[in-house]
C-alpha cells in the first residue's frame, strides 16, 4: 500500500516540487495539495492522507494553528512541518500542537521521502536541540525520572541516545545492526518504562536527566 501524502505549502514552486517528488516516487501517492492553512482545513479531511507535509510559515493561518485544528479531525494522520530555517520557538509550538516532527525544506529528496516513510511507521524526525525545548514541558522531579531511566536495558539506552540525536528509525537499525522491527520493539518498551507516549517526551526525559 502506498503512503498517502498531502501537501500544504503557499509557495507555488516549492509546492510543485514536492508534488512531483511524491507522485514519481514508488510507494507514495499525492492525494491532495493545498496553498494555505484555510484551504487545508476546508478540504484536507476528505483526502484522508496518512502524512501531511505542512509549511510552518503559511500566510494567514500559520502552520502551527492549522495543525492544532487539524489533529482533532485527523487523529491518525501524521503531520511533518517543513521550514526554511530552524525557528526553535515555532517548531516547539508545532510539536506541542500535535506535529510528529519537522524537516528543513532543503533536505535532499531521498531523505525527505525516508522521513515520510519513517513518520508513517511511528517515527518522529527532529533534532536534539529542538527536543531540548520541550524538556521543561515534560520534566519530572529528578529522582522519579532518573529511576525510570535506570530501568532501561543497555540496548534501550543506546536506542534512546540515537533518538536524542535525531536519528530516523532506519538509521538506528543500520547503526545498531538490528532490524527495523527490533527498533520498534525497543522503542515501545522505552515508552512503557518511561511512561511516555511519544518520541518527544522520551527524548525530553533523556536530555533533562541524562
Amino acid at each position: 500500500m502506498s503512503i498517502r501524502v498531502s501537501i500544504v505549502e503557499d509557495n507555488a514552486r516549492v509546492r510543485g516540487g514536492l508534488e512531483r517528488l511524491i507522485r514519481v516516487s514508488p510507494g507514495f501517492e499525492c492525494v491532495s495539495v493545498h496553498p494555505s492553512g484555510e484551504a487545508a482545513l476546508a478540504d484536507l479531511a476528505a483526502a484522508k492522507p496518512d502524512v501531511v507535509l505542512m509549511d510552518i510559515n503559511l500566510p494567514g493561518m500559520n502552520g502551527v494553528d492549522c495543525v492544532r485544528q487539524l489533529k482533532p479531525r485527523l487523529p491518525d494522520t501524521q503531520i511533518v512541518m517543513l521550514t526554511v530555517y530552524e525557528n526553535t520557538d515555532l517548531i516547539f509550538r508545532a510539536l506541542s500542537a500535535g506535529a510528529a516532527g519537522y524537516m528543513l525544506k532543503q533536505t535532499p529528496p531521498a531523505q525527505l521521502l525516508e522521513a515520510v516513510r519513517d513518520v508513517h511507521n511511528g517515527g518522529s524526525p527532529m533534532s536534539s536541540h529542538i527536543a531540548r525545548k520541550v524538556v521543561a514541558s515534560f520534566q519530572q522531579p529528578p529522582s522519579s525520572a532518573a529511576r525510570e531511566l535506570e530501568t532501561l536495558t543497555n540496548r534501550e539506552q543506546e536506542v534512546l541516545n540515537h533518538l536524542a540525536k535525531g536519528f530516523l528509525y532506519k538509521e538506528i537499525a543500520d547503526v545498531m545492526n538490528i532490524s527495523y522491527d527490533t527498533v520498534h520493539t525497543h522503542i515501545r518498551k522505552i515508552y512503557e518504562k518511561l511512561h511516555v507516549r511519544s518520541r518527544t517526551e522520551a527524548v525530553a526525559k533523556r536530555l533533562g536527566h541524562g
